[in-house]
């Protein structure tokens, strides 16, 4: 998937020293290579804890290491991915608009959802201690492995909620003030 994503994405590696670098193409691109740094750093530490497939690599003691990056690339690149989804989540809602016939009638109902999973996203990201991983305060990863599984994707997916909503409704606004900047210097 990240392979196909960078194909995909091609004319934007392209286009990345042209133009004017906006507030928001300068939060892009730091989200971006943000992201690239928290997926290096899971692919690094996921060939030096394996000892099975890559046994053939010169690798050796550097398994505390590979683990605090595992843990770091992990949950940085949970929370940066979903951001990067944020940022891209306007383009999601125009292809769901343009087939729906409803149009914008359920605007207002799809923000309060929004708003209900982006707050239960908090509650998940407190209660599972996100924070205690993403600034590794704790360098093992504890789970509940009595919990059900459908509890623990739909705590994720809200996890990943809160940072759509949060990247999306702060692209809006940024853009919003950068058009109001415009119209207001002409």
């Amino acid at each position: 998937m990240f392979i196909v994503h960078q194909v995909c994405n091609l004319n934007w590696y392209k286009n990345l020293f042209r133009g004017r670098y906006t507030p928001m193409r300068i939060r892009q691109c730091m989200i971006n290579t943000l992201t690239l740094a928290a997926m290096l750093a899971l692919m690094y530490s996921g060939i030096t804890m394996s000892r099975h497939v890559f046994v053939f690599l010169p690798i050796r003691g550097r398994a505390a290491l590979a683990r605090r990056l595992h843990i770091l690339g992990s949950y940085w690149g949970y929370v940066l991915m979903s951001l990067h989804f944020g940022l891209h989540w306007g383009m999601a809602l125009n292809v769901v608009v343009k087939k729906s016939i409803l149009k914008h009638k359920y605007q207002a109902a799809g923000f309060i959802i929004s708003l209900h999973v982006a707050a239960y996203g908090v509650y998940v990201f407190i209660q599972r201690n996100f924070l205690t991983y993403i600034f590794l305060r704790c360098e093992f990863v504890f789970l509940d492995y009595e919990e059900p599984r459908l509890k623990f994707f739909l705590d994720y997916l809200a996890l990943m909620g809160l940072c759509i909503f949060i990247a999306y409704y702060i692209a809006k606004l940024v853009r919003k003030a950068g058009t109001g900047r415009r119209k207001g210097g002409q």
